[in-house]
């Protein structure tokens, strides 16, 4: 099946590369699927991000593989970094990818879209810190302005402090998308056995993933019968930039517990306050059966 569902005018793309810990759980198969169904982003490489357990990194390039086949699609995949910052001194194939795809000449800007820790593109930064200004990071991740106790240890900047904080202080161009955000786009079980699950192998394996997830021990946190989807906002927000309101203000530094503290020193990014999940969760579904059920 071809990936493209629709023409768009060639200089509205932009390239994209995904940096995802596909297999911690169950939202980052649905913002793959949703990067690769999109004729505005030119997927130039999927990389593996840890989620700060032994072997994390290697079972989320397995998933990335799965639901490339799945997909029955042919898009570049790299391993990134095995660990946190601070436990992993080698230089992993994706950071490579990075920096190399970063210092192309190419009309098409480049967009680093980070659904995990954000040690992948931290290490890039520090093997060849000009990059900087040739790449968007749009990371899922942080409590954002929300100073104070954290509400609850934030995953993604939890997995790496270290790479939080030096990405935030790079100074590097960066669209954040904070808990109180990404935790919105909320969709119900019953919905996406319904519309997500009948849409061929890889819908599939999306409800299927996601149910395993469900019903194991390490999903004692979740409401049990919807989910968040909470890292399609990256998806989202690459495709259309103002699918949510936003400010601008200081990267908020990231203390070991994942509260956020205010650091005056620290540069000014876009901070996104909402986004539109209707718009979000629909463009998905509908790109979803666009692609496995095109005559109906």
């Amino acid at each position: 099946m071809s990936k493209v569902l629709f023409e768009i005018p060639e200089n509205k793309k932009i390239r994209v590369i995904v940096d995802t810990d596909a297999a911690c759980e169950a939202d980052d198969p649905f913002a793959i699927v949703h990067a690769l169904l999109s004729p505005k982003l030119i997927v130039r490489g999927i990389i593996a991000e840890h989620f700060n357990q032994p072997g994390s990194m290697e079972r989320s390039f397995d998933e990335i593989r799965t639901i490339l086949d799945a997909m029955d699609m042919e898009v570049p995949a790299f391993m990134g970094q095995k660990g946190p910052l601070q436990e992993d001194e080698d230089i992993s194939e994706g950071v490579k990818f990075i920096i190399n795809e970063a210092k192309k000449e190419d009309d098409s800007p480049l967009f680093v879209l980070c659904q995990g820790a954000i040690t992948n593109v931290a290490k890039a930064l520090r093997e060849d810190p000009g990059v900087k200004d040739r790449m968007i990071v749009i990371w899922i991740g942080t409590h954002g302005t929300n100073y104070g106790p954290a509400p609850f240890r934030e995953f993604n900047a939890g997995n790496d402090v270290v790479a939080a904080n030096e990405v935030l202080s790079s100074r590097i161009t960066l669209w954040l998308v904070p808990s109180y955000v990404y935790t919105t786009v909320n969709i119900g079980i019953a919905e996406i056995k319904r519309r997500i699950a009948p849409c061929g192998d890889i819908g599939r394996h999306l409800y299927e993933n996601l149910m395993t997830y469900n019903l194991s021990e390490g999903a004692g946190w979740t409401a049990g019968e919807s989910w968040s989807l909470g890292d399609s906002p990256a998806i989202a927000i690459a495709i259309n930039p103002g699918c949510g309101r936003f400010e601008e203000a200081s990267a908020p530094f990231v203390r070991d517990d994942t509260t956020s503290q205010k650091k005056q020193d620290n540069p000014v990014i876009r901070i996104y306050k909402d986004v539109d999940s209707r718009y979000i969760l629909e463009d998905f579904i509908s790109k979803l059966s666009l692609f496995t059920r095109p005559n109906e």
